[in-house]
């Protein structure tokens, strides 16, 4: 009998890859390890192939993978990299669910009594792992219906910050806030929505004024005129088809001080929490350097500032 007719017991088997006999009867008794025959008594037998088959379930079980799905792979009805795939994303889920849930853990650790009701009711309304899907929606809301869906998504990207692998206490308690700001703001206002203007051209025109305005805020450099916001004020001069002079930007300096929204401002605050220093500054940082920016170009003819709004 050659080395491939070789057939084993199920006694055998389970003794030469080291599992114990239930182990084998189990996943025999689910189809993943077919047997190649029965002996004369009615037992099992199991051919050479059954060994690595068996290496190969004990392997993929291992790193917890269903049973059904590991017999799909190996009878070659499924995608191990789509398996592997999704169960990384599974694992990546469970990660970043202790990670913060040991962040929320802390922050509770020692808190003052003052604060306790608050953390808790905040905490209460935040399911792990956490996503940013309700602070997309509320920028969405921000935007003018019929907006192009390539720029919307590029604003929505810029808006809301990525959340950290590894947040510390107090970034718990800034998303917490974070949503729940969001979840019981009214409709926010569409930007500049009382005026004529085209918002296609002005949002594509602010994207590089705060690539250039972000760069200037990460040297350490304080809001001055300059390209950031020669780019800034052509962006709203083209948007709403006039010509930049200095009455324009006197009219513009009063847009920005009619629209700084309280909302706005605390939202940016957050956000800048919660993404950390590490991240840069945020979109909402960035404008409100560039409005300072304007009112020092202006000098004496600045609009007085408005509540804070739109700074980190």
């Amino acid at each position: 009998m050659g080395a491939d007719d070789e057939t084993w017991s199920i006694g055998e088997l389970a003794e030469r890859a080291g599992v114990t006999v239930k182990t084998v009867r189990f996943y025999s008794d689910r189809g993943l390890l077919p047997e190649s025959g029965r002996s004369t008594g009615g037992h099992r037998r199991y051919g050479a192939g059954a060994l690595e088959r068996l290496r190969a379930i004990r392997a993929l079980r291992g790193l917890d993978l269903p049973v059904v799905a590991v017999g799909r792979v190996l009878d070659e009805q499924g995608s191990l990299e789509d398996l592997v795939a999704g169960k990384l994303r599974e694992v990546r889920d469970g990660i970043a669910e202790l990670r913060w849930r040991e962040a929320s853990l802390r922050l509770l650790q020692g808190c003052p009594a003052r604060e306790r009701a608050e953390r808790l009711r905040l905490l209460g309304a935040v399911t792990l792992p956490p996503d940013t899907t309700a602070l997309a929606r509320f920028w969405r809301r921000t935007l003018p219906v019929r907006f192009p869906a390539k720029l919307a998504a590029a604003v929505v990207e810029a808006a809301v910050p990525q959340l950290p692998e590894h947040p510390a206490p107090e970034q718990v308690l800034a998303y917490a806030r974070l949503r729940e700001l969001v979840a019981t703001a009214p409709a926010p206002a569409v930007h500049l929505a009382r005026l004529p203007h085209r918002p296609t051209v002005l949002y594509e025109g602010l994207a590089e004024a705060y690539e250039l305005g972000a760069a200037e805020i990460t040297r350490g450099l304080p809001p001055a005129p300059g390209a950031a916001l020669d780019g800034f004020v052509a962006a709203y001069a083209a948007a709403l088809g006039a010509r930049d002079s200095r009455a324009f930007r006197r009219h513009l300096a009063g847009l920005m001080v009619e629209g700084a929204d309280p909302l706005i401002g605390r939202y940016w605050r957050l956000a800048g929490q919660l993404a950390g220093e590490q991240s840069g500054p945020t979109a909402g940082a960035v404008h409100g350097w560039l409005c300072t920016a304007l009112k020092s170009g202006l000098g004496r003819d600045a609009i007085p500032p408005a509540a804070p709004g739109w700074a980190r």
